[in-house]
Order: structure tokens, then C-alpha cells, then sequence
């Protein structure tokens, strides 16, 4: 069953966790973590995660980075970082794996940061340190002799070829050992710049319990905002997960983009043209990770950020729906007792109700100003201005905040 050095608990059964389906993951961190002593900061938090019922906290890169936020790697078994110390990071992983809280790493293995100069004067060779690759690690589009990329540059930096074979060992050997110091979930950073077959590789590899890619390129934008059909943008998600021969999840950045247009008084948007949920969501809820912001398109970088008026909405949609949702740090513990306290319990309507990945969605309403549904038939929810409420006895309120509500059988 299980394997020494990760204690009988823990299964290598590598979709286990993919097929129960009873996934809550909390980021924990923003874009501005780095400045406060995290890795201690977390630790003091790790009862109130697990108590609240997260089951895994992804946390930054904690790799040594040229950028303190950690996505400029370079020394890749430093874990000395802007984040904490090893020593720190260690006591960390312990003591989530104490509280039967999975740790996910952040893996940042599309580019990174050389150490010296080679081929063309460019920075792209890896002299001094562990993994002391030469210019064949680097792609030819970004200044190295390896082979053109297998997906997007990552532009201004190295990116890294993983069609060579001593690169792909490399990485496989430095995920092994990430497992080793406690890691057990991954997160893989900027997916679109190199062929998900590689995940699939690195997934069989060090044998994560969970993974999910960042699978993340522009939605379907026309003259007059965003499109009803995001199916194309879905589709690619899909795509990427299927290539990764289905052992990754996927960020559902199609329903992140629909939902946060929704609530703006555009609830239609929530039901595709055949009934179902119009994200990644509704084709395949069993590897879509939901959530509403993260340190990209929230925190102080704001990219694409989810309207601030309207959280809750976007948490009582992901909170109830089937998918794999996601809770982000500032949400849950810089936006006050009330807001973390609503969301704890829209959780433990999830938890006690039993809604997992694949449950049903019955879409009852999506007009302007209103979205209700029935899940698995043993929660119904509304999210909106306007007014509705379930008909039939059975129903009780669970909870309810600002323009939402949720009701479970009696």
C-alpha cells in the first residue's frame, strides 16, 4: 500500500484521489506573501486549515528564484527562498501532514534563470549549481541550442527544452525528491509552455497524489464583452487534460471568466446551450479545480480580477457545484471574520451533504438577475438579486449571505 518514507497513510494508487472526487484546496498565498515570514505565517494557520476542511494547501515556489515571488527559478534544491527557510518550509510540511492536510508544490519548470553566460552571450547555462545543464537544456526560440519549444514562450528568460532525455531525468529525479522532503501534491505552472505528454511523464514519475496544470490563454472576447460560447476555450482546457492521459487536473479558468460576468446582473451565462454548466465544469467535472481569483488574477497583480462586490456569489456557486473548488488565501483570511466565516460554512454544507466532483447539476433558473440550481438533488442554491426560493416542503434554508442562499433536504 503505502510506501516508507510516506507513512501507510498515504496511497500510490495515483487516482484515488481523482476518482473520489472530495477535494477542497485552499491557495495559500498572494502575490505579496513573500514579504512576511510565510512559511512561519502558514504554520501558525495549519489547525484552522484543516478544521475548516481543506484537504490540500498549494503553496508558493520554494525554490531559490532570481524574483522573491518564486516564478524565476534557478537553483532548484535550494529551498531557501523569500519565503522561509528550508528548516521553516520543513517544519511547515510537518505539521500539515500531522493534520492530515496534503502540501502541494508550485512547480516552475518551463523557464529558468542561467548562471553564466554561453551560446550568443545569453544567460543560458547552468554552471555552479545542482542540475548544472548546459545550452542543449535551453530552447532555440529563447536563445539556447536545444530544440524549439513544444508550446508558448515564456518570454525574456531561458525556457526549458523537455524533449532532451537528461533534462526530463533531471526534472523527474528533482520532483522525486520534492516527494521526499513532504510535498505530495503538484501544481504546474504556465502548462501551456511545453506538450502536456511531459506532465504525464513527470506525473508517473514522482507519483504526486494530485496534480492540476495552469492551463491559461484568453477566452472568447467579441466588440461587446465576452461570448455566451466559451466551447472553444473549454475545449483547449480539455485538450491539455486529456494529453496529460488524464492523471492532471486543470484550473477551470473558462468558468472563472463566465462567472465573474454572470454576476454582474448576466446570470444567462451560467447555462450552456444543451442545459450544463458552461465551463470546464460541465464537460468534465471530475478534473476541473474552480475557483474565483488567484495570485495572478487578484491580489495586488489584478489581472482579471473577480468583481470584489460579488465574492461570496462566486463562492456559493463553486462551494455547492461539482468540480474540485479552490478557496484563496486574501478571501479566506484578509477579508474579515464574517466573509471567512460564510465560506466554512458553505463547506461544511459540501462535506455534510456529500457533494463531490461529479455530482448532477439541475439548472432550475438563469435569467439577468438570478442563477438556481440543484445539486445531486440534495442541495439547491441561488446566487443573485433576485428573489426565489425552492418549492416543496423538504427544503430547509442551510445558509445564506448577500444575494445567495443555499437549502438542503430535511
Amino acid at each position: 500500500m503505502g510506501n516508507t518514507n510516506n507513512g501507510p497513510e498515504e496511497s500510490t494508487d495515483l487516482g484515488a484521489v481523482l476518482r473520489n472526487g472530495r477535494e477542497i484546496l485552499l491557495q495559500g498565498f498572494n502575490w505579496e506573501s513573500q514579504k512576511y515570514d510565510w512559511w512561519r505565517n502558514l504554520e501558525r494557520k495549519v489547525p484552522d486549515i484543516a478544521k475548516s476542511g481543506f484537504t490540500s494547501v498549494w503553496l508558493p515556489p520554494a525554490s531559490n528564484s532570481f524574483s522573491p515571488e518564486g516564478y524565476l527559478p534557478q537553483n532548484l534544491y535550494s529551498l531557501n527562498s523569500s519565503y522561509g527557510s528550508e528548516q521553516l518550509l520543513k517544519a511547515l510540511l510537518q505539521k500539515l501532514k500531522q493534520y492530515k492536510v496534503r502540501s502541494m508544490a508550485d512547480i516552475v519548470i518551463n523557464h529558468r534563470i542561467g548562471t553564466t553566460k554561453g551560446h550568443g552571450g545569453m544567460y543560458n547555462r547552468y554552471d555552479g549549481i545542482p542540475l548544472a545543464w548546459n545550452e542543449h537544456a535551453v530552447t532555440s526560440c529563447t536563445g539556447g541550442l536545444g530544440n524549439r519549444s513544444t508550446g508558448d514562450n515564456f518570454h525574456g528568460v531561458p525556457n526549458i527544452d523537455h524533449s532532451q532525455h537528461f533534462v526530463r531525468k533531471d526534472i523527474i529525479g528533482w520532483l522525486k525528491w520534492l516527494r521526499s522532503v513532504g510535498f505530495q501534491d503538484f501544481r504546474f505552472d504556465f502548462a501551456r509552455g511545453y506538450s502536456a505528454k511531459y506532465v504525464k511523464e513527470y506525473i508517473e514519475g514522482a507519483k504526486p497524489i494530485f496534480s492540476v496544470g495552469e492551463y491559461w490563454d484568453s477566452c472568447n472576447y467579441s466588440g461587446h464583452g465576452l461570448d455566451y460560447n466559451q466551447d472553444s476555450h473549454r475545449q483547449r482546457i480539455v485538450n491539455w487534460i486529456d494529453a496529460t492521459g488524464q492523471l492532471s487536473a486543470a484550473f477551470d479558468f473558462t468558468t472563472k471568466g463566465i462567472l465573474q460576468e454572470a454576476v454582474k446582473g448576466q446570470f444567462w451565462r451560467l447555462r450552456d446551450p444543451q442545459g450544463k454548466p458552461p465551463g470546464v465544469m460541465g464537460w468534465w467535472p471530475s478534473r476541473a479545480v474552480t475557483f474565483i481569483d488567484n495570485h495572478d488574477t487578484g491580489s495586488t497583480q489584478a489581472h482579471w480580477p473577480f468583481p470584489s462586490n460579488h465574492i461570496m456569489e462566486g463562492y456559493a456557486y463553486i462551494l455547492t457545484h461539482p468540480g474540485i473548488p479552490t478557496v484563496f488565501y486574501d478571501y479566506f483570511y484578509d477579508w474579515g471574520n464574517s466573509i471567512h466565516e460564510q465560506i466554512v460554512k458553505l463547506m461544511d454544507i459540501r462535506r455534510r451533504q456529500d457533494i463531490h466532483s461529479r455530482s448532477s447539476v439541475r439548472i432550475l433558473e438563469s435569467q439577468h438577475n438570478l442563477y438556481s440550481a440543484i445539486i445531486a438533488e440534495k442541495v439547491c442554491m441561488k446566487i443573485g438579486d433576485g428573489s426565489w426560493c425552492p418549492t416543496g416542503r423538504e427544503w430547509a434554508l442551510a445558509t445564506s449571505g448577500h444575494r445567495y442562499a443555499v437549502w438542503q433536504k430535511q
